[in-house]
């Protein structure tokens, strides 16, 4: 034990000073302070860092005692980051996202999204003429919890009240019920896509088929348009995020069955990326469809106003995304 030791210490005699001298550049990089780094200590990094990984395999190859040995891992790794770590910083990161790659992804998904919004389209559609027809179909696309009293039953005014009262507590309720529902219709939409493709066109399709009930209900009521102007209101940017889980999940689902000439693997890492891009996107959208129900839709209670910040949300999402890029 003793001889353990005094190779231990000798080790350390040995190398201790490169190990110093790295450490004190990896706390001014760590730190943000890499411009007070001279030329020579630039350079001398990967070869510290080679240097310390070496004494780190000798260390663990002849049993040195551990507490050296989980010193000179934690240094590795830092110095490891360092040398091949990313060099921009969150803010650099998110203007690269805000600024090209979250478009890039979205205008690479254009195919994907149009089959997205056909399925809730056409979900829409059925509900809407099917409730229409006859109003007992609305129990079987719409459940209890989320109709929370809407339903044939309702009368003209109560159905008009969850509209235009602002005060009404069931309102806050019933609100924050629709967008959990909607966030979690987009989340399982990109993540089911993998099997291919079914259970993300199955979810798409189910959303379309309630929001095309409650449409109908609100039409035999004499209420369509102002329904409409409640929903839009965060409506055209929440449907929108779930549109593009839905592509994103379509993406991923499609070339996992189909991955071409490439390797499947390769060709779903491929899309994978793509597809997180968006999702991180469509995070971002749900988001500001989140203020936009929580405030404006409580705020502003003239159908007018509301189908008028309906078309600008719509408008300002369909240019940042389709706009065409500058050539530099």
């Amino acid at each position: 034990m003793e001889n353990l030791t005094l190779k231990s210490h000798r080790f350390r005699v040995e190398r201790e000073a490169d190990w110093l001298r790295l450490e004190k550049i990896l706390d001014l990089f760590e730190r943000g302070h890499d411009r007070r780094l001279s030329d020579d200590d630039v350079v001398a990094i990967p070869v510290l860092y080679r240097a310390a990984l070496s004494s780190l395999s000798i260390a663990r190859a002849v049993s040195l005692d551990q507490s050296l040995i989980a010193y000179l891992e934690s240094l590795s790794t830092r110095a490891y980051f360092c040398v091949y770590g990313t060099r921009t910083t969150v803010l650099e990161r998110l203007g690269r996202f805000f600024g090209g790659e979250w478009r890039a992804a979205v205008r690479g998904l254009w195919r994907e999204t149009l089959v997205s919004a056909g399925f809730g389209v056409l979900g829409t559609l059925v509900a809407f003429f099917l409730v229409r027809a006859r109003s007992e179909w609305f129990y079987d696309f719409v459940p209890g919890g989320l109709a929370m009293g809407r339903d044939p039953t309702a009368s003209t005014k109560d159905l008009h009240d969850v509209l235009f009262s602002s005060q009404d507590g069931g309102l806050a309720a019933f609100s924050s019920f629709l967008f959990t529902h909607n966030a979690q219709i987009a989340l399982l939409a990109f993540a089911l896509g993998f099997a291919c493709c079914l259970p993300t066109a199955f979810l798409l399709l189910y959303n379309g088929l309630m929001l095309g009930a409650f449409f109908a209900l609100y039409a035999d009521h004499g209420l369509a348009l102002d329904l409409g102007g409640w929903l839009m209101i965060h409506g055209v940017t929440e449907l929108f995020a779930i549109t593009l889980a839905g592509a994103a999940g379509f993406r991923i689902g499609w070339t996992l069955a189909f991955p071409g000439d490439v390797a499947r693997l390769d060709a779903v890492r491929v899309a994978g990326k793509q597809a997180a891009l968006a999702m991180i996107g469509v995070v971002v959208m749900l988001a500001v469809a989140g203020l936009l129900e929580g405030f404006a839709r409580q705020l502003i209670t003239n159908t007018a106003l509301r189908y008028g910040v309906a078309l600008t949300t719509a408008a300002f999402w369909l240019l940042f995304f389709y706009t065409p890029e500058r050539q530099r």
